[in-house]
């Protein structure tokens, strides 16, 4: 059996959501584009038909796993106290150095998206910063040398 995978309450909706998406609307667009190609004619030779066909593959591959990842799915709240960081918090921390600001959800593996400052629990900023507080200092242990982040909020 799979290891239970933590995630927010807000990741599982997401991911409940993308799961229904390519369920119902990617099953459906799929089969648009195969019975287009198919009308291309001989499907031995027919490039559009095969790469559909494959596209599809990856599309119901893709179903599987998200539907593990659904049924692995635990949701885990916050569970340390108010203003210490957590699995499911929000930190805004300041890199001392470059002195650039950002505000971090500390999420599962798989919800990570820097992009959305949704950041992995499991990555080496995250490890550093559990269990800090507002006003304390994080160090990391990067390629290129420490990096020390201060944290300013947590919520």
């Amino acid at each position: 059996m799979a290891e239970p995978e933590k995630i927010t309450a807000e990741g599982l909706v997401a991911l409940r959501a993308e799961i229904e998406e390519l369920e119902s609307q990617g099953r459906a667009q799929m089969a648009e584009r195969i019975k287009a190609a198919r009308e291309l004619g001989d499907l031995k030779e027919n490039a559009e038909y095969h790469i559909a066909k494959e596209d599809q593959a990856h599309l119901e591959t893709k179903i599987l796993r998200l539907n593990q990842r659904l049924r692995a799915a635990r949701v885990v709240e916050e569970d340390v106290a108010p203003g210490v960081v957590g699995f499911g918090s929000t930190v805004a921390v300041v890199d001392e150095l470059s002195g650039r600001r950002m505000d971090l959800m500390l999420v599962g593996p798989t919800e990570a998206d820097l992009k959305n400052d949704r950041l992995s629990v499991e990555s080496p900023v995250a490890q550093a910063l559990l269990g800090a507080r507002a006003g304390e200092t994080v160090t990391v242990a990067t390629p290129v040398g420490d990096r020390r982040y201060r944290v300013e909020s947590v919520s």
